[in-house]
């Protein structure tokens, strides 16, 4: 298969916008499969949602890859989950593509989850088209929903296609490059029917693709010339334009259709084709290991093998490690070295996936992703045919902010628990699973209540414990809030050599930004520390931010500038130098005037009308800010931000305020300071947790 006819593409969106759906449509057109299922239906659930668990909750837990054949072309594609706390997901896939579709609902728009695959796209530099699907539905409004995606996402719509009818009447669209109608004849509208365009839509029409050539001609000036002459431009020039527009990441253009009703599917399909970037379209960049330059990876089949494992699933054949070839070739049988840990492994099978079945391939190229057997590695990892040739940059991983105590009901079942959760620890970065050195209780962390409960269900299912767990705890953190100076010296002399070290200086707090954040600056002249003992000393004060004073949480918004200092010629060492930025942190860090941070959580809530006010009152009772709300179609929206500690069984609360009528997202959105009676008796509760401990 030639490259240029290769196409890499996932599918993300907000949840329930029909990304499965829309993947359901697309193998079915592309023949892949000969039955179409729906998400909840009956039969045997969407081909790309193959676990018992996604069938039965009928969301997305997992991504899966598989591959499709469009006329002359290759499509790689991943379904990704919409849920939150399944971003992780979103981020490892987005990471090895070269396009994607960013799938919106027609009546919904911009949701917040929307939002984070949005920032996703945007980090890793993914070309992208965008789809409002559901445009069946009441409500459906395509325009107000292109106007959200530049007012909350920041970007440039181009539409491409008209409606042809509205919610239940929608029945087809007008390609406004064709200037035709497109109807989606036959049981599943496998047949598209190109006809003139409804008279009293022609002027509409005519309007809508004056403005898209507008847009257009800013990229292009053949096409600003032509239309500036009020000449009509060739359809080819129209689509070079459009697929540089992609590439450059200057603007999305955006299509429409009914994936449940099989309307607009096949038009995505050849705009995916069209315009999304092949593996020669897209730039990818390396880091030389023994050096600091950065190298250019060129999907040439004859090059050093280079390529990343993105995804780590374990099943009862082993480890199944996805991986995107970038560089070279790799075949079945052959040896290649791991370059994180220099070890060099034997890719024993080779397969081609189509959602959980399998298909062996003797060697995979440059441009495809496939799952390798037989290998040992960590998800993130590169791979190559040469030992210290370079790394890839790694999948951003977000901290999690919820935590459990878990034990096996039965203690014989323990060893199998264990094994369980370094299973899943492997799978998933953002499951964290730890042991607590006072209590000995196993800790598990993730990104929300669903994300854990999922796991847990899983252990139940598929190792057959059964799993008793703690109440929720939530990631509280301490951060500084006034700068406090220091001038603290180290001394100890015993039998033998003693330890001297004196520094001076000041803490600072600087926003939290992230869920970690140090900084370390040294302002040290004529050598009043030596050089090899400064690192010593920021590593004390990192190591201290570990456990704060305050209730023994993680410390964060913390700088440290070290001006000044002095040492002994025999007494002073890295370790005393260690030893005085920790003891200096312990006694400094109370005059910082130190505040209790909590995880803050954006939710964005959709109910009846007639409950917004129950809603609303019931949010601010648990100490949520509402940003805004908006009724449209008897059906309100409320975005708040409300302590992640408030809302603990809100799923059960919310829906009997609204009579099983209302639905909540939620990510995190920052930390924030607790409210100084709420900071008093965390302390309190951590100090007697404690003392309980040390009976």
């Amino acid at each position: 298969m030639a490259l240029e006819n290769i196409r890499n593409i996932g599918i993300s969106a907000h949840i329930d916008s029909g990304k499965t759906t829309l993947s359901e449509r697309i193998l079915f057109y592309c023949g892949r499969i000969h039955k179409v299922q729906e998400v909840r239906g009956e039969g045997t659930g969407a081909t790309m949602d193959h676990m018992e668990l996604e069938k039965e909750r009928g969301i997305t837990i997992t991504s899966a890859a598989t591959t499709v054949q469009w006329e002359d072309f290759t499509v790689n594609l991943i379904d990704t989950p919409g849920h939150v706390d399944f971003t992780v997901e979103v981020e490892r896939s987005l990471r090895v593509l070269d396009g994607a579709i960013l799938v919106l609902c027609a009546v919904g728009g911009v949701q917040s989850q929307s939002m984070t695959v949005d920032r996703q796209m945007k980090r890793y530099k993914v070309p992208r088209l965008a789809f409002i699907n559901k445009m069946d539905r009441t409500g459906a409004e395509p325009h107000r929903v292109c106007s959200e995606i530049a007012e909350k996402l920041g970007d440039s719509p181009i539409l491409m296609q008209l409606p042809i009818g509205e919610g239940e009447t929608f029945e087809a669209v007008i390609d406004l490059i064709t200037m035709k109608a497109l109807y989606f004849d036959g049981v599943h509208g496998e047949n598209v029917r190109e006809d003139d365009i409804p008279e009293n839509m022609q002027a509409d029409a005519e309007k809508y693709r004056a403005i898209m050539l507008d847009a257009l001609c800013v990229f292009n000036d053949d096409l600003m010339e032509i239309l500036m002459n009020e000449e009509q431009p060739s359809e080819e020039l129209i689509h070079t334009t459009l697929c540089d527009v992609v590439h450059q990441r200057g603007a999305t253009p955006v299509y429409l259709g009914s994936a449940f009703k099989n309307k607009g599917v096949q038009p995505l399909l050849n705009a995916i084709t069209r315009y999304l970037p092949s593996p020669l379209g897209k730039e990818i960049e390396a880091n030389e290991i023994d050096g600091e330059e950065k190298m250019t990876l060129t999907p040439d089949f004859d090059e050093p093998f280079v390529g990343m494992a993105f995804k780590i699933v374990e099943d009862t054949f082993g480890q199944l490690t996805f991986m995107r070839v970038y560089q070279g070739r790799i075949k079945k049988g052959e040896t290649y070295y791991n370059q994180r840990n220099k070890r060099k492994e034997r890719f024993s099978r080779i397969v081609r996936m189509h959602s959980d079945k399998r298909e062996e391939i003797d060697e995979a190229t440059a441009g495809d992703i496939v799952a390798v057997m037989g290998i040992d590695c960590a998800s993130g990892d590169t791979y190559s045919d040469k030992t210290n040739y370079c790394s890839l940059e790694n999948i951003y991983v977000a901290d999690p902010v919820i935590t459990m105590a878990v034990v096996a009901a039965n203690r014989s079942e323990s060893d199998k628990l264990g094994k369980a959760l370094q299973r899943f620890r492997k799978e998933d970065p953002t499951f964290h699973v730890r042991t607590d050195e006072e209590t000995a209780e196993t800790l598990i962390a993730g990104m929300g209540e669903l994300h854990l409960e999922v796991y847990l269900e899983r252990i139940r299912r598929e190792y057959g414990v059964e799993v008793e767990v703690g109440a929720p705890k939530v990631s509280y953190r301490e951060a500084p809030t006034v700068s406090a100076s220091f001038n603290y010296k180290h001394k100890k002399q015993t039998g033998g050599s003693g330890q001297f070290a004196h520094i001076v200086g000041s803490i600072e707090p600087i926003d939290v930004e992230g869920d970690d954040t140090f900084e370390f600056e040294e302002k040290i002249v004529g050598g009043r520390i030596p050089k090899q003992y400064i690192p010593s000393v920021e590593k004390g004060f990192r190591l201290s931010c570990e456990r704060g004073p305050l209730a023994r949480y993680p410390v964060v918004g913390v700088k440290v500038i070290l001006n000044d200092g002095s040492y002994h010629e025999v007494d002073s060492s890295d370790k005393a130098f260690q030893t005085a930025a920790g003891g200096c942190f312990r006694q400094l860090f109370p005059e910082t005037k130190p505040a209790i941070l909590e995880p803050l959580m954006l939710m964005e809530i959709e109910c009846p009308e007639d409950y917004q006010g129950s809603v609303t009152g019931d949010i601010i009772s648990r100490r949520g800010i509402v940003a805004s709300s908006d009724a449209r179609d008897g059906i309100t929206q409320i975005n708040v931000e409300v302590p992640l500690v408030e809302t603990f069984g809100y799923a059960t609360d919310l829906r009997s305020m609204t009579k099983g009528q209302g639905t909540f997202q939620m990510e995190l959105a920052r930390y924030g300071k607790v409210p100084r009676s709420i900071q008093e008796d965390i302390i309190k509760i951590r100090a007697a947790e404690y003392a309980e401990m040390k009976k």
